[in-house]
């Protein structure tokens, strides 16, 4: 039975991965499975940081919220696609629609945003290792934390707002799993020349600038490591970053790119399935790459556990 439309707004119907019968089963215990590992090893990034006072520095600062941020990116688009799973139900309000896709640029530039803000934490402890305490103070890091949700917050309003003046169809079908704003885009029967031109120079200046950052801190970084006499000594400064540079490279291998090919071009059930890559397999693997790089955090994550453990 057609879902009806009482209000006179539109009623989107999200339809997911498959339109097999058999394949939704396995998708949701797939996609909770990915989504508990996400929540749960974030949690425990965030608790290892809190808990330990040797890793509260600027570097793990930024890497507690990136967990954070991680958390609620991928909040915003797989409960609900659980939900409709479970439910046997395709409906999202027009609401939920536009909140969704709001929610989710929010935390997809936060995300960036912090990317560049960890960017800069190393480039000051490789190339200004005397004064990293001085430059990266508390004061400062903070002051980093609130700009980066401000310019997220902001950042993500001309999208959604621009979404608003557009008129859709009783019903939408949407080829996705979530309220991604380039798709519904797509299946809007107005004009949408603004909200693209809006679209495009938000992901322009948001997705140009924070790169921008993150290359000229790795350019300075990289002339400052090759100025090191010892191999050791070269080691040693790069290998600093080497968590972050995976972290950087998965990211913008997967979110950018897919993000910015789904603007210029219709969605396929190609690009539906690599958006899987940054929605929820980026936010997953953050933790491994982190805890499994770094022996610091490996240490404290073995404290963790087994406190975790032998209380119970």
């Amino acid at each position: 039975m057609e879902p009806r439309n009482h209000s006179g707004l539109p009623v989107f119907l999200l339809l997911g991965l498959s339109e097999k019968p058999e394949i939704p089963s396995v998708l949701f215990g797939l996609f909770l499975s990915l989504y508990l590992v996400t929540v749960f090893g974030n949690l425990l990034i965030i608790l290892a940081i809190s808990s330990d006072s040797h890793l509260h520095t600027p570097m793990y600062f930024f890497l507690s919220n990136l967990s954070f941020s991680d958390i609620c990116f991928t909040s915003t688009t797989i409960p609900k696609m659980l939900l409709n799973i479970q439910t046997q139900s395709k409906v999202i309000t027009y609401a939920g629609c536009i909140t969704q896709m709001y929610f989710f640029t929010v935390f997809g530039l936060l995300d960036n945003l912090l990317l560049t803000a960890m960017a800069y934490d190393r480039f000051v402890a490789v190339c200004h290792p005397l004064h990293y305490t001085v430059i990266m103070n508390p004061q400062l890091c903070a002051q980093l934390l609130i700009l980066t949700w401000l310019i997220s917050v902001l950042g993500a309003l001309p999208e959604s707002l621009s979404m608003l003046r557009l008129s859709f169809c009783a019903v939408i079908e949407v080829p996705h799993y979530f309220c991604e704003l380039p798709e519904v885009l797509h299946l809007a029967c107005s004009d949408t020349f603004i909200t693209n031109v809006v679209l495009y120079i938000v992901t322009g200046v948001m997705g140009f600038f924070p790169l921008a950052g993150i290359l000229f801190s790795y350019s300075r970084i990289v002339s400052s490591v090759l100025k090191i006499s010892t191999v050791g000594g070269k080691y040693k400064a790069f290998s600093t970053c080497g968590s972050h540079l995976s972290v950087v490279s998965l990211f913008y291998g997967t979110c950018l790119g897919v993000y910015l090919s789904s603007t210029w071009t219709h969605a396929s059930q190609r690009g539906v399935l690599a958006s899987v890559l940054y929605t929820v397999v980026t936010p997953m693997m953050n933790p491994f790459i982190y805890s499994l790089r770094n022996r610091d955090m490996k240490g404290t994550l073995r404290k963790l556990l087994c406190s975790i453990l032998s209380s119970q």
